[in-house]
């Protein structure tokens, strides 16, 4: 069951991104001008302002920057090198930039490996990251790792706090760790969600005291929302690159329950960071076991040169690397 629902998580993660892809950064209104409602891959429009290039069903760099985490994971079982870490994601990120695309590393990502590279201490460079760069690529930590909240925590912070060593970013990145990870050993969504919180909690403990206070708070919030539909949880929540509002609202969208294809559908029309909230939810659904239709998957296998299922089993096995 374990290797089936990490390879779901690694599904769910890119059929998210691909989802929402064609409309990032757009308002409500302008997706619906555009699109009309987005139920499936479709491309994005022309001279679309991030992801012009890509075509129906590709993925952006939440799964790119997650499976190249992967990788930084299975090389180095015990440990993490941190200047190494950041230098997959400049190279990644020049990779990107001579294919002619723009969808590059986030504000925080950018300054923190300039700054680590200059010198500055990898424990300071991602003071100031609070987006949520660390919890769209997080799921590897959560394959990896048991559903330990002190050990699985310690993994988080040191996969983060090169580029998001915040409070907010950290216990954000936490809770979809514990999702996935709680999912992958063979828990539901409502089992799932206090070892989330809780995981939060000790996240927001670990990094520095900015942003969002209490990031467990927001996530029950966002639940709670969630419960009155789609559009109270979007307007109370949020859904912009503050992984506040981003992460919560996946949260919510998660505990509307399944099919997960609904879900991702829900996210790719919400506005603002829509790829990165379709991730980070396909991410957590896949773990707890919600699988995606054939042919939706058979459409994202075609679309992308990804090694999905060939990352899912070493990264299960490193969960009994001590």
């Amino acid at each position: 069951m374990a290797l089936t629902r990490a390879r779901y998580c690694l599904l769910g993660l890119a059929a998210g991104d691909a989802l929402g892809m064609p409309a990032q950064t757009l308002s409500r209104e302008r997706i619906k001008a555009e699109y009309g409602r987005i139920t499936d891959f479709v491309a994005p429009y022309e001279g679309h302002p991030v992801s012009h290039g890509l075509a129906a069903g590709q993925v952006t760099d939440d799964t790119e920057q997650a499976l190249l985490l992967a990788r930084r994971l299975v090389a180095d079982p015990r440990g993490f090198d941190e200047e190494g870490w950041a230098r997959d994601l400049l190279a990644w990120e020049a990779e990107i930039r001579a294919k002619g695309l723009s969808d590059l590393l986030g504000p925080s990502s950018k300054a923190a490996i300039a700054a680590l590279l200059e010198g500055t201490p990898p424990d300071r460079t991602g003071v100031n990251g609070t987006t949520n760069g660390a919890a769209m690529r997080i799921a590897p930590v959560g394959l990896s790792v048991p559903p330990e909240v002190d050990r699985l925590v310690a993994r988080v912070v040191q996969t983060c706090r090169v580029t998001h060593n915040t409070g907010e970013a950290i216990a954000a990145a936490s809770a979809v760790a514990m999702v996935v990870s709680c999912g992958v050993a063979g828990m539901d969504f409502n089992q799932a969600l206090p070892r989330a919180l809780e995981a939060a909690s000790a996240g927001q403990k670990a990094g520095h005291p900015k942003g969002e206070p209490d990031m467990a708070g927001q996530i029950v919030r966002a639940v709670e929302l969630a419960g009155q539909g789609e559009d109270a949880l979007i307007e109370g929540i949020g859904t912009s690159v503050a992984s506040r509002e981003s992460v919560a609202y996946a949260f919510g969208l998660l505990s509307m329950g399944a099919p997960l294809w609904d879900r991702l559908v829900a996210a790719a029309n919400a506005g603002d960071d829509t790829d990165t909230i379709g991730a980070i939810a396909g991410a957590m659904g896949g773990a707890l076991g919600w699988s995606l239709p054939e042919a939706a998957v058979a459409r994202l296998r075609a679309a992308n040169a990804l090694d999905l299922d060939g990352l899912a089993e070493p990264l299960i096995a490193l969960q009994g690397v001590a």
